[in-house]
């Protein structure tokens, strides 16, 4: 009885042993994955920042365009008024 007692002693203790590794590498899984988690996160976060920020570039390229039309019409109209007071002269 006492040899049955300390074997099952000992399968008892490898037993606990088992399940403290066990937990321990669940434990690691669990916060990889809630690392892994984080990252998404982080990079669809940062994604829609990139998204707004491209928008914003586009309203702002299509504001200088249309200033450059302007700007060019402008130039044009001054350039065609002095022609003609010069072609006055």
């Amino acid at each position: 009885i006492v040899e049955f007692q300390k074997i099952v002693g000992s399968l008892i203790e490898l037993v606990d042993q088992l399940a403290k590794a066990a937990e321990s590498e669940k434990m690691k899984a669990i916060g990889a994955r809630n690392l892994l988690k984080s990252i998404a996160k982080q990079r669809e976060a940062q994604e829609q920042q990139l998204q707004a920020l491209i928008a914003e570039k586009k309203m702002q390229l299509e504001r200088y365009r249309i200033e450059y039309e302007t700007l060019c019409k402008i130039e044009a109209d001054q350039n065609e008024f002095i022609d003609q007071f010069i072609f006055q002269k």
